[in-house]
C-alpha cells in the first residue's frame, strides 16, 4: 500500500513518526470515452496557451489568479515555507466524544502507520489512551495545499484518521424540508415503528453492490462476443401516496413475507390498533336510543309460569277494552270537529249572499 503523506503526530511533547494510507478504495468500473462513429479513443491533452502545444505533467505548476486575471506562481517551496506547524505535523488539539461530531463533517478515511521501530511505543500509547478514554482526538494537518481538520479513532489495532470538514463548510438545510404543514397521527407513527421492527437490523457485510455485479457480467459478455440479454429491473412505484395508512400496512405485510414470516393481517397487534384509531377518526358515531327489552322478558316468563295462558288472555281483553274506550273518545271529538267545519261553511255562505244583495242595491240606486 502506498502512503500519501509522511509526517509526525504531535501528542504534547510526544512525537510519533507516521505515514498516512488510504483506508478505502473505489470498486466501480471505469469507462473510456470513444468516438461513437468509428470507436476512436477520446483523450484530453493539457496544452499551453502561449505555445499551443501539449505539456508534460512534470512541467505543470500552480498559480493564483487575481481579480485582474494576472497569474501569480506558487511553488512547492513557497508552500513548504509557510509558518504553520501542521505542514509536516498532525497536531492534536483536543480529545472529545465522538457523539459531538456532526456526521455531515465526516470525509475520507485513512490509516496511520508508523515509520520504524522508534514510533511503535508512542503509537501504541496513543492507541491505548484513546481506547481507555472512549474519546477521539481532533487534529489539524496540511495536505494538498491546504490545512485540514481530522479525527483520530481506534480501528482494531490501528489508529484511523477521518478527514473532517470545517464547520463553515457545512451548509445550512434552509428551504430543503417540505414547506407544507403536515400532522403525523400517532397511529401512523405506530405503523412506522412496526415496519422498522419488521425490517429489523442488517449486517453491513451481507450487503452487495448488485449494480456493480451486473455491470461486470455485461462487460464479460461483451468481451466474449456474446449478446447479453438483460432482464429489465422493476421500476419503483410513483412517490405519490394516496392512503398513507394503507401503504404502511402493505409495507409491513410485504416485509414480513420477505423475511419468511407470515404476512397475516396488518390489523394484528399495533397495526390493528392503528387501523381502528384511523377508522374512528374518520367515522361519525351516532348514539342509539335504548331499547325496552323488559316486555319480551315478561312474555317469556309468562309462558313458563303456571297459568300463563289465562294471564295472556286477560291482557288481550284489557287491551281490547282500552282500544274501545279510545275509539269512543275519538268519536265525540270527530263529531265536534265536523260540526265546527259545517258552521264555518254556513257562515261563509251567508257572507257571500250578503255581498250579492249589497251589490244589487247599489245598482238600483245608481239607476
Amino acid at each position: 500500500m502506498r502512503s500519501i503523506w509522511n509526517g509526525n503526530i504531535s501528542f504534547g511533547l510526544v512525537s510519533i513518526p507516521i505515514k498516512i494510507y488510504p483506508a478505502t478504495e473505489d470498486h466501480s468500473i471505469s469507462f473510456r470515452q470513444i468516438h461513437t462513429r468509428d470507436g476512436g479513443r477520446i483523450r484530453y491533452r493539457k496544452v499551453c496557451e502561449l505555445e499551443d502545444s501539449p505539456v508534460e505533467s512534470s512541467e505543470i505548476g500552480r498559480a493564483y489568479e487575481d481579480a485582474d486575471g494576472a497569474l501569480v506562481p506558487i511553488t512547492d517551496d513557497d508552500l513548504a515555507a509557510l509558518p504553520l506547524p501542521t505542514t509536516h505535523t498532525l497536531e492534536i488539539e483536543a480529545f472529545i466524544s465522538a457523539a459531538e461530531i456532526d456526521p455531515l463533517q465526516m470525509g475520507d478515511a485513512y490509516y496511520l502507520g508508523t515509520t520504524g521501530a522508534a514510533g511503535a511505543k508512542p503509537y501504541t500509547l496513543l492507541r491505548e489512551a484513546l481506547k481507555r478514554s472512549e474519546k477521539v482526538a481532533i487534529a489539524k494537518y496540511a495536505h494538498r495545499g491546504r490545512e485540514r481538520l481530522g479525527m483520530l479513532r481506534v480501528v482494531g489495532d490501528t489508529i484511523a484518521l477521518h478527514r473532517l470538514l470545517w464547520p463553515d463548510e457545512v451548509r445550512e438545510p434552509a428551504g430543503v424540508a417540505p414547506k407544507e404543514k403536515v400532522t403525523v397521527k400517532p397511529a401512523e407513527l405506530d405503523l412506522a415503528d412496526t415496519l422498522m421492527e419488521t425490517l429489523g437490523e442488517v449486517d453491513l457485510n451481507d450487503l452487495r453492490d448488485e449494480y456493480h455485479e451486473a455491470l461486470e457480467e455485461l462487460v464479460a459478455a461483451k468481451v466474449s462476443g456474446a449478446t447479453p440479454v438483460a432482464e429489465p429491473g422493476e421500476r419503483p412505484a410513483g412517490a405519490q401516496v394516496v392512503d398513507l395508512m394503507a401503504a404502511l400496512k402493505e409495507s409491513v405485510r410485504s416485509a414480513k413475507e420477505a423475511r419468511g414470516e407470515e404476512g397475516g393481517e396488518a390489523g394484528e397487534g399495533a397495526e390493528g390498533e392503528a387501523g381502528e384509531e384511523e377508522e374512528g377518526a374518520e367515522a361519525t358515531v351516532h348514539e342509539l336510543r335504548g331499547r325496552k327489552k323488559a316486555p319480551a322478558k315478561k312474555a317469556a316468563s309468562a309462558k313458563k309460569a303456571p297459568g300463563g295462558e289465562k294471564k295472556t288472555a286477560a291482557a288481550k281483553r284489557g287491551g281490547t277494552k282500552a282500544a274501545k274506550a279510545a275509539k269512543s273518545a275519538e268519536e265525540p271529538a270527530g263529531k265536534a270537529a265536523g260540526k265546527k267545519q259545517t258552521g264555518t261553511k254556513k257562515a261563509a255562505a251567508k257572507k257571500t249572499t250578503a255581498k250579492k244583495q249589497t251589490g244589487k242595491r247599489g245598482t238600483r240606486t245608481a239607476s
